[in-house]
Parts: structure tokens; C-alpha cells; sequence
């Protein structure tokens, strides 16, 4: 893939960066599925981000550079939202709307700058799931 550089910004070095467009090759070099995937690397810190890969702008980056504990949290927001919608008992576009309204800002996952802030949206997510039907 070719390389090329990006301003994004970095949860890690919190400023936007001149990040580098690189691949799964490099980012996951144990996981030969993931080699042609694009991915966007700070140089600096080491920590990168995925890429809209399955849209027409391939190489535009899935929100900011997280760090690897933002990372994780980021899956225990999917961990907890994605049954929801998933299973129908709300639209995920709904579901996300909610959101937004209970935490004060436009919720999308890679939105999430901090773990503090993964933490709210969990409890928000918690709190609409009492609500909904089973």
C-alpha cells in the first residue's frame, strides 16, 4: 500500500498529528487477514486507527488515534450496545440518538477521547437498556 500522511488527532500525544497511512502488514503482522486493511499510525506514540475500508473513501480514518486503554473501552461500548440493536429492540440509529441526548454530546464510538467518557456512555447505554422491552 502506498504511504501517505493524514492530520488526525492522537488521544496519546493530544494534539493532531501528521499521521501515516500504512496497513494491516504492518500493524498486525501475525494476522494475515487484516494485512490489506489501512490503517493510520502516529509515529510518534505508536498507537493507530482503522479506516473506513468497506466505503468508497477506503482510507478515511475510523475518528481520532486512540490509545490501547481507549481502545479497549471502546469495545466494552460495543460489548454492551451492539445486542441492543442487534437484536431489534431498538434501531441502532435510534439507539445512538439516545445516546447523544443522555451524555450531552453526538455519540459515535470512535468519537471517544477518553476512557472517562467510554465510561459515561456505557451508563448510558445500561440505563436504555432497563428501559427497552425484552
Amino acid at each position: 500500500m502506498a504511504k501517505s500522511e493524514g492530520a488526525i488527532y492522537c488521544c496519546d500525544c493530544a494534539v493532531e498529528v501528521r499521521a501515516r497511512l500504512t496497513d494491516g502488514t504492518e500493524i498486525y503482522p501475525h494476522r494475515r487477514d487484516l494485512a490489506e486493511l489501512p490503517f493510520w499510525k502516529c509515529d510518534v506514540c505508536g498507537n493507530y486507527v482503522g479506516c473506513h475500508h468497506k466505503t468508497r473513501e477506503r482510507t478515511r480514518p475510523l475518528g481520532c488515534i486512540p490509545t490501547q486503554q481507549i481502545r479497549e473501552a471502546r469495545k466494552q461500548v460495543h460489548a454492551l450496545a451492539d445486542p441492543l440493536w442487534q437484536s431489534g429492540r431498538i434501531e441502532r440509529r435510534a439507539l445512538y440518538v439516545e445516546i447523544s441526548k443522555r451524555i450531552g454530546w453526538s455519540y459515535h464510538t470512535a468519537k471517544i477521547m477518553s476512557v472517562e467518557e467510554a465510561r459515561k456512555v456505557c451508563l448510558a447505554v445500561q440505563e436504555i437498556a432497563k428501559g427497552l422491552q425484552p
